[in-house]
């Protein structure tokens, strides 16, 4: 069970700024679908580029909700360049502390904000994570680590885990996490990742094994963590049909999670022609 401050209570049973500012000036995204967790941040910005409101949408636990709730507050009033000073240490610190398995959370308010005032600025939203993807479970890059780990400090695994959930899935790629903060504490900087080889085209037995692979040993342990499952139910061709169990069945993101999860990585550990849809 975790230890959750007062503050954390307070904004997690009663959250401020929940909902949509329908005429939104800037309207900033970010989530991890496979874990649960996703945010939507709206803002209304005056001509003096000040935030004069600030709502929020988010589906995820506690902490992700009460996060987003003092992540409202703090930004409203703020110039956009006040605001992007604001980094996850300072939603962590205005919630009176988070536990440490939860301070992904506070990292996933920083990240929205960054998309919104990105976007407001004609940037466009944020391009795809570069680098090495490390942890394959959760999509995230040795630049992404690298990030965490000088940002805020970390220097254990556990503590990489905690900011941005790489390693908390299938546990493979925990030996990379320690290199590369490694290479971070000692100055070094991280190992560029290879190209990779052009795969052969697969036969129909070879697709089967290789998707049956993939989502007993990454999907299924991503959304195991949180309730939920997946079965595969047949392979037509490139289409894979499958069934979302557990805490999955009846998610609102559940499109999404099939889309930007499941047929993501299997098109990335598969083949690229891969779609997936629902049974």
């Amino acid at each position: 069970m975790w230890e959750y401050t007062s503050k954390v209570q307070e904004h997690f049973l009663n959250p401020k700024n929940v909902g949509v500012i329908e005429d939104a000036d800037a309207i900033g995204e970010v989530g991890s679908l496979s874990c649960g967790d996703a945010l939507r941040l709206f803002l209304k910005i005056d001509d003096e580029e000040r935030i004069v409101d600030a709502k929020f949408q988010t589906f995820g636990c506690a902490s992700a909700i009460a996060s987003s709730s003092v992540l409202t507050e703090l930004i409203k009033g703020m110039t956009l360049d006040e605001a992007a000073q604001v980094s996850n240490k300072d939603i962590a610190e205005a919630l009176g502390g988070l536990p440490k398995e939860k301070m992904h959370c506070s990292v996933m308010g920083q990240e929205a904000l960054e998309d919104a005032i990105r976007k407001y600025r004609g940037l466009g939203a944020a391009p795809a994570p570069e680098g090495e993807i490390v942890c394959k479970c959760f999509g995230v890059t040795d630049l992404q680590i690298i990030r965490a780990v000088k940002e805020n400090k970390l220097t254990t695994l556990e503590e990489v885990t905690n900011f941005t959930k790489a390693g908390g899935g299938c546990e493979e790629c925990h030996g990379r996490i320690e290199e590369i903060i490694t290479e971070v504490l000692t100055g070094e900087a991280a190992k560029p990742a290879p190209e990779p080889e052009k795969p052969a085209k697969l036969t129909n037995i070879k697709r089967f094994q290789l998707v049956t692979k993939v989502i007993d040993e990454e999907i299924r342990p991503a959304l195991n963590k949180d309730g939920g499952d997946i079965e595969l139910i047949d392979i037509d061709g490139h289409e894979v049909i499958v069934s979302l169990r557990g805490a999955c069945v009846g998610c609102p993101s559940s499109g999404r999670t099939l889309k930007d999860f499941v047929e993501r990585r299997l098109k990335e550990t598969v083949e690229p022609e891969i779609s997936v849809r629902e049974a």
